[in-house]
């Protein structure tokens, strides 16, 4: 039997990314400026990292204007929200441990 944490999504691990991924997993979209000062993360950065979770098809990146100012809201997409709920499942076993008999 192989250690769960071979089975951790390498996309979500990286440490800005799963911060993301549960800030996102708790509403059901967040603005981009909400997101970067919640996690303590330069735009540069954020984008950077919302990028490589758009690109695997869990984030969807929507940009409007609130009167003349422009603005970027965030949500999971349902592979998002799966991927994440794995994640955490497998989180739980590696730090629960194995069912006991």
């Amino acid at each position: 039997m192989s250690h769960p944490r071979h089975a951790l999504d390498e996309i979500i691990h990286a440490p800005v990314r799963l911060s993301i991924m549960a800030m996102l997993a708790a509403a059901e979209t967040v603005e981009f400026r909400f997101l970067r000062d919640t996690i303590e993360v330069s735009d540069s950065l954020l984008s950077k990292h919302i990028h490589t979770l758009e690109k695997a098809g869990y984030v969807r990146v929507e940009k409007g204007f609130v009167g003349k100012r422009p603005r970027t809201w965030l949500a999971l997409t349902d592979q998002g929200r799966s991927a994440f709920q794995d994640y955490t499942s497998i989180l739980r076993q590696i730090t629960e441990g194995p069912p006991r008999p």
